[in-house]
């Protein structure tokens, strides 16, 4: 008798505490906002899972809510990859958000696609990271230019040869008011396109 009544005991206390919801599960994480190059390395690791040999061939953040990209970070990345032996590419979001109108929190891959790899890049060319390519546009036209949002595109540049952040003043490159080039492995101001 004494053990069917721990035993009972022992279920209606297992049933309270599993009933209760965890208060930290229910509480939403705040934004998180990084660098390109810290969302580069987690969307470079998904890629090699879909393919060894997998290249990237575009880097570009997304603004999104309060976080305008003012500090060379940005709470959406999206990059692309290509694999030559595959002979497609791939894209991969990183998400430091959690809303209905983002991308899920984490890195999500894209449908893959058909590409011919020739402007793929080596990702040891990228030494610059976002916020110091942001902090080079400033010194050049981009301090001028208050409340604007501003987005990142990492790619090849085949004229000069080298990888190319560009700093964007404006929701898009057609739109903006200031594009400013910066070397990502020197770090030196390449040139304005607006």
């Amino acid at each position: 008798m004494k053990s069917l009544a721990l035993i009972l005991l022992s279920l209606a206390v297992l049933s309270v505490c599993t009933s209760q919801p965890n208060q930290e599960e229910q509480k939403p994480q705040p934004p998180e906002a990084i660098t390109g190059r810290s969302a580069f390395q987690r969307l470079y690791v998904s890629a090699h899972g879909w393919a060894a040999d997998a290249r990237p061939y575009q880097l570009q953040s997304q603004v999104f809510g309060d976080n305008k990209g003012s500090d060379g970070k940005a709470p959406i990345w999206r990059a692309a990859f290509a694999s030559p032996a595959q002979h497609s590419s791939k894209p991969y979001v990183w998400s430091g958000v959690e809303s209905p109108d983002a991308p899920s929190r984490g890195v999500s891959p894209g449908a893959q696609d058909s590409y011919a790899p020739n402007n793929a890049f080596d990702v040891n060319f990228l030494k610059i990271d976002s916020d110091k390519a942001y902090e080079v546009a400033q010194k050049h036209g981009g301090d001028k230019i208050s409340s604007t949002p501003v987005t990142y595109l990492l790619d090849w540049s085949p004229s000069g040869n080298n990888l190319v952040w560009h700093v964007i003043y404006g929701a898009s490159r057609n739109d903006a008011k200031l594009v400013a080039d910066v070397d990502a492995t020197t770090g030196e101001f390449i040139r304005k396109e607006k």
